[in-house]
């Protein structure tokens, strides 16, 4: 029996369209239809080669060696916030960054830690470097839960965010860790002397060799802060963060810099749906995992002021206040944004996203990966509107 014209247009069509699908997965540009509209449309300039950052470059020189006389070292060290039983991560972010950089300019190691650090830990991290290693104590009164929070409005409220699946809404460790590196590292007696300190998490991964001095870098270059990645974070952690903020500029506005990243901040044509949902704050944020930093600025009196509105505000504890968006906020509305520099140079992991540079200096990751993750993860890449708004400085 002979099948009806219109039939024979409907499977033809089907066909077509069969084909086409399996054209675009097994294309050169494949999973198009599939991840595509993840990707940002932007080229990313880790596939540029990529050279050591423009400005005055100190290199290592036997200044450099371990309890040199005329030590070339500035007042910096590399900190770590880390608990004993993160000890084997914490070796392997050693190495890494021993081997891609301090092993030529022996920069302490400098870290913190709620309880007292083992003799284990000790022997080990110090096994791993030639550089002094000094291990601290996080006073009580920076760590614990303030006087000001409500036990029972804590508790109602992570039970919101659990409803609301935010990672480690429960675990008290966590907000007490955030608010820490929010506010209260920088003030610890072992840093008072200190101006730079390069942050280092356990697990992360260092990529490419450095061959200059990263802390001269940053004070003869007169940056304030460095970041590798640059992330969107989650609307419902924190919702009246930037509604608080709006408060505290209204209290202060000349702490906002003539040449802040206040675009940046605000931005509502990329992802519109987290600027609405966070209340008009962009949330791009430096993941602050990885940070090089001048802790005058955290010292300045702009900073501290902002810190305590927040910290009063309660929103490290009711919510889930991180200290990268807490210091990313700060940093684009109160500091000179050609002050911040994008350390493209330096290849970096923390799981699950990457800065991989194109250079022949780097060798263990993919150049231009943004994530080895599902491929959803590249929509969070915010990095283009820095681009965008600020530059590549």
């Amino acid at each position: 029996m002979a099948i009806a014209r219109p039939v024979r247009a409907l499977a033809l069509a089907a066909a077509l369209v069969w084909c086409f699908f399996i054209w675009q997965l097994l294309s050169p540009s494949g999973t198009a239809m599939t991840k595509d509209k993840y990707l940002s449309f932007e080229r990313d300039p880790n596939l540029d080669p990529t050279g050591e950052p423009e400005g005055n470059l100190v290199r290592a020189s036997e200044d450099y060696a371990p309890g040199a006389t005329n030590s070339a070292r500035i007042n910096a060290t590399l900190l770590a916030l880390v608990r004993n039983e993160e000890l084997e991560g914490m070796l392997q972010a050693m190495r890494d960054l021993e081997r891609t950089w301090n092993h030529k300019f022996n920069y302490p190691w400098t870290f913190f830690n709620d309880v007292p650090f083992s003799e284990e830990f000790k022997k080990r991290t110090r096994a791993v470097t030639k550089a002094e290693v000094r291990y601290e104590l996080i006073p009580k009164e920076h760590w614990e839960m303030p006087s000001w929070i409500n036990q029972d409005l804590y508790d109602e409220s992570v039970k919101m965010l659990e409803e609301k699946k935010i990672q480690y809404a429960d675990k008290i460790s966590y907000h007490q860790m955030c608010r820490w590196n929010s506010g209260m590292f920088y003030k610890h007696p072992a840093l008072a002397n200190t101006q730079y300190y390069w942050r280092v998490e356990p697990n992360v991964h260092f990529f490419c060799d450095v061959d200059y001095d990263v802390f001269r870098y940053m004070h003869d270059n007169n940056k304030t802060y460095g970041f590798t990645i640059n992330l969107y974070d989650a609307p419902a952690s924190i919702t009246t963060l930037w509604p608080e903020t709006e408060k505290f500029l209204a209290e202060h506005p000349e702490y906002v810099h003539e040449n802040s990243a206040m675009n940046w901040l605000t931005d509502k044509t990329r992802r519109p749906d987290h600027t609405k949902d966070a209340n008009g704050y962009s949330t791009c944020h430096f993941w602050s995992n990885f940070e090089i930093g001048d802790m005058n600025f955290w010292r300045s009196k702009a900073y501290e002021d902002y810190f305590n509105h927040l910290d009063r505000a309660g929103g490290f504890f009711y919510e889930r206040w991180g200290d990268a968006p807490v210091h990313s906020i700060a940093l684009g509305l109160f500091e000179d944004s050609s002050k911040i520099h994008w350390f493209r140079d330096i290849g970096y992991q923390h799981i699950p996203f990457f800065n991989c540079p194109n250079s022949p200096k780097c060798k263990g990751c993919v150049t231009g990966r943004f994530t080895d993750g599902e491929a959803w993860l590249n929509r969070e890449d915010c990095r283009p509107n820095w681009f965008k708004y600020v530059g590549m400085g």
